[in-house]
């Protein structure tokens, strides 16, 4: 399983309550939280959200129920949190992959970045599916998942539109945004297919093909 999150050696020893320190225990309920979020992760991947018991993350984790309610207060309060943590690394990672070029936008090579980052794993698009159903349902949830996908679009956005008068993107998108509107709507489907038939390989592929076409000239035939 893919984990965001560095492993913490355990310290030795043990303090007295009196003795223990306010940075103490933070790491401790840092490391606790990490472990919750990660063992929720596979959990959530392998039954679905709506089958999973507080008493299912809490073995998967090595925790007892007191350790979960220390850091949330429901488990849809820990889906959600997941969800904001792996979407938020991911945009990242898309703004960085975008972020390598000058001026001239290379597309293969920015498209190829992008596929690796998006094409994580098929756990986290079970998840993320998971999470877009719960969001249907949720309009505190919805917002949520707006927000992300928004500022995906803007990282995408941004990176095109420092691209112009250098790189022309085909005129039928419109502008950057529109453009950026058009590559998420595009790894939305190609995932979709990837959850049913799990060829990563092909997906990928499949992606970056697609993203390529959309953001050169269609028209020309490449050398």
């Amino acid at each position: 399983m893919y984990s965001i999150h560095s492993r913490i050696e355990r310290e030795g020893g043990r303090l007295e309550p009196a003795e223990r320190s306010p940075a103490r225990v933070t790491r401790r309920r840092a490391h606790t939280r990490a472990r919750l979020l990660d063992a929720a992760f596979a959990v959530f991947a392998a039954k679905g959200f709506g089958r999973v018991t507080i008493e299912e993350v809490c073995e998967a984790a090595g925790f007892s129920r007191g350790a979960f309610y220390s850091n949330f207060a429901t488990l849809d309060e820990l889906f959600f949190a997941l969800y904001r943590e792996r979407a938020d690394l991911i945009a990242g990672q898309v703004a960085d992959a975008l972020a390598q070029d000058g001026p001239d936008l290379d597309v293969p090579a920015s498209v190829d970045r992008v596929t690796e980052v998006l094409l994580l794993d098929v756990d986290w698009l079970l998840v993320k599916t998971d999470f877009l159903v719960h969001a249907a349902r949720d309009p505190v949830v919805a917002r949520a998942l707006l927000d992300h996908r928004a500022r995906l679009r803007a990282a995408i956005a941004d990176r095109l539109a420092r691209a112009r008068g250098h790189t022309a993107l085909p005129a039928v998108l419109g502008d950057a945004d529109a453009a950026a509107r058009a590559v998420v709507a595009a790894y939305d489907g190609v995932t979709t297919q990837l959850l049913l038939d799990r060829d990563v390989e092909a997906a990928r592929a499949w992606l970056a093909r697609l993203l390529t076409a959309l953001l050169t000239d269609g028209s020309r035939v490449p050398p």
